[in-house]
């Protein structure tokens, strides 16, 4: 078998595999968390009614184009607003206990996709990445294990029922082209040596962004150019991820370039390296929760059996420092 029939055979195997279902179990936690803390957080703040709610019910604007969804409800009234915010937060909340599988990852993505739609002057690349992460969700078997359906229909909270392992390929996908993508649009000087890397420093300094005054950071400009150089990079090469998956998956065939590659596990420095630029992201810039759920996202860059190993490790380093004492 050779040519178009080959790759199709490999294209099926791929979508094929099993694998125990942690990973996207502490995924749908993490994304469900992400989900209705942000809307939890605008109902306590009380800018519900100030974003989406129509100007005749008491907030800032017109609404001439209402989402699919709003509009069958009834349009954007104080009541069908709240409505779907509280769909959001319980939605969110069922999804990170693991009830309702699929059906809490629908409810919670609809309602997500009619508030991200429904005013697009606050809406932002956070509301994105989440939807999309609820699509994936959507499409897996996220709920058979660490969730609530497991314990009601084996009486435990662990299982180890196999599950397709695709959805958790279409994160790793997922994050590849979001840094990517956002390298690639970095198109001002600033990001590039002839720029001197200055683009953090000055978008810190912005006080739309920042979350107290960064002036300072002017005694430390070396560092903030540092960060520029690695943040661009750690973007646009991001594609190269791929790779190291490719690599790792196809050790058997041997070659220099592939042994390299598997004999260190890249995978950690690039999500160090992703880790310190959004706790940096976090701590400096009003960005809403786009560091949280891009975060969440990271456990799937390791697969079920590489997380209990990496838990027993722990464990076991744990249980020596205690003995120890």
């Amino acid at each position: 078998m050779s040519g178009p029939a080959a790759l199709w055979g490999a294209w099926v195997r791929l979508l094929d595999r099993r694998e125990p279902g942690d990973a996207l179990a502490i995924l749908r936690i993490g994304v469900g968390l992400v989900v209705a803390g942000s809307l939890l957080w605008l109902a306590l703040t009380g800018l519900v009614g100030v974003i989406w709610f129509d100007r005749a019910h008491g907030g800032y604007r017109t609404f001439e184009r209402v989402p699919l969804l709003i509009r069958w409800l009834g349009g954007p009234t104080p009541g069908v607003i709240w409505g779907v915010v509280v769909a959001g937060i319980g939605g969110g909340l069922l999804l990170s206990a693991g009830l309702g599988g699929r059906l809490s990852a629908f409810v919670t993505l609809q309602a997500m996709i009619a508030l991200h739609r429904m005013n697009d002057e606050v809406s932002g690349s956070a509301d994105v990445v989440m939807t999309n992460a609820l699509w994936i969700l959507v499409l897996a078997r996220s709920t058979e294990t660490l969730s609530l359906d497991c314990w009601l229909t084996r009486r435990r909270f662990r299982s180890e029922e196999e599950v397709p392992a695709f959805p958790r390929y279409l994160v790793i996908l997922q994050l590849v082209l979001i840094y990517t993508t956002t390298g690639l649009q970095k198109l001002s000087v600033h990001w590039l040596p002839v720029g001197e890397f200055s683009a953090i420093y000055y978008i810190v300094q912005a006080p739309a962004w920042q979350r107290f005054d960064m002036s300072w950071l002017s005694h430390v400009y070396p560092m903030t150019q540092l960060a520029t150089a690695v943040t661009w990079i750690f973007e646009t090469s991001s594609p190269l991820l791929l790779g190291v998956y490719y690599c790792r998956h196809t050790a058997e065939r041997g070659g220099r370039l592939r042994r390299w590659v598997n004999r260190f596990d890249l995978r950690i420095p690039y999500a160090l390296t992703g880790l310190l630029l959004h706790a940096f992201i976090y701590a400096t810039m009003v960005v809403g929760p786009f560091s949280q759920i891009m975060l969440a996202l990271y456990v799937c860059l390791w697969s079920p059996a590489e997380l209990r190993a990496a838990g027993r490790r722990v464990v076991a380093r744990l249980r020596r420092r205690s003995e120890s004492r």
